[in-house]
């Protein structure tokens, strides 16, 4: 499409992607970086690439370390400022997702300066800055360019006690597993280009994509929380095999207690859903099992644990004794416990880890 027929208050007329549905398929991002040469890894450097982790961390003596980590993306949303603040939102759930509390923040911006008005870009940033501020987070500064799609997003900084890190290898079997946020945003963001999603459908998209996942600096030291990361453009399905392959472990999920946005559930039987959700299933579908589920529910719960979460909840791997606690973080951070979605165990002899849904 020309630029210039673009409308600049639908922010999503201007990107080929939205959020993290933008985010390079699973398969293409192993194969790229398999041919990244190695990197410099010191003892310092607490958590690198091994393991598919939200951040780095970087340990600065024996009772703290720097987390570091940055997100952006495309549009998700038209309205400039819910932009900003989503993009931000996302950003900093990196460091939460490391059991970290997040202190500082740069700005990464890429606007088509001759194309989208400086009142618009201006919203954009404004968003993002009042995300920061509402996490008690200093935005101190950034780098910008002209680019042909608007990119909105954040390098981030925090700290973690280097003995409270939560990564993506620490679950065990018989851990319980805690999802923060319901799925369905990438549906109510294809929706939302098609012109097909009403006003309380973007409420509500904008209710759970700009809700900080601060409980995750409260969930970092808890006994018994053994792994923790966040939902984003990989689904839940892709987020959770993260978690179940280094530690060899098969997860058992309840469809019926996987919370999921009504008004997404509806737009998937109408055939909505966005093209990052096929590239994820392309990419890791084999170790999916959704032959427990009637039939005709298959293609529905499929859509759904590979929808691309923009700023999604905190999945968290947690022993059955913990979950009074972390439920009870989960409700003071955001006002409800979570959802208890299923069960991790050892993957049986001569099976790889995958999930299993039911």
């Amino acid at each position: 499409m020309n630029t210039e027929t673009r409308d600049p208050n639908r922010l999503t007329a201007w990107a080929h992607g939205g959020g993290c549905g933008c985010k390079i398929a699973p398969a293409v991002l192993q194969r790229l970086l398999a041919q990244v040469p190695p990197h410099l890894a010191p003892p310092e450097l607490l958590v690198g690439t091994a393991t598919s982790d939200d951040a780095a961390v970087y340990r600065l003596r024996d009772d703290l370390a720097l987390v570091a980590t940055t997100d952006f993306f495309t549009p998700v949303v038209d309205d400039a400022f819910d932009f900003g603040a989503i993009a931000a939102t996302n950003a900093l759930s990196d460091v939460y997702a490391m059991g970290g509390q997040p202190l500082l923040a740069l700005a990464l911006v890429g606007m088509p300066i001759q194309q989208l008005p400086e009142a618009v870009i201006a919203r954009v940033l404004e968003g993002g800055a009042v995300a920061c501020r509402s996490a008690g987070v200093v935005l101190a500064g950034g780098h910008s360019i002209d680019t042909v799609e608007p990119i909105y997003g954040l390098a981030a900084i925090g700290t973690v006690h280097p003995d409270h890190i939560q990564t993506n290898a620490g679950a065990q079997p018989g851990d319980l597993l805690v999802l923060g946020k319901p799925l369905g945003v990438g549906v109510l963001s294809a929706a939302l280009k098609k012109g097909l999603l009403d006003a309380d459908g973007y409420a509500q998209m904008r209710r759970w994509t700009t809700l900080l996942n601060r409980a995750g600096a409260v969930l970092g030291p808890l006994p018994g929380v053994h792994a923790m990361t966040d939902v984003t453009g990989f689904g839940l399905a892709g987020h959770l095999l993260e978690m179940c392959r280094p530690a060899g472990l098969l997860a058992t999920v309840d469809s019926a207690a996987l919370p999921v946005l009504e008004i997404s559930r509806a737009l998937v039987r109408q055939g909505i859903g966005t093209g990052a959700s096929g590239r994820n299933w392309a990419s890791y579908g084999e170790s999916v099992d959704l032959s427990a589920l009637p039939e005709g529910d298959r293609a529905l719960w499929q859509t759904l644990v590979t929808d691309p979460q923009t700023s999604g909840g905190l999945l968290v791997a947690c022993a059955p004794p913990a979950l009074e606690a972390v439920q009870a973080a989960f409700t003071q951070a955001q006002g409800q416990p979570g959802w208890v979605i299923g069960q991790l165990q050892a993957a049986p002899a001569g099976t790889t880890p995958g999930l299993r849904l039911r």
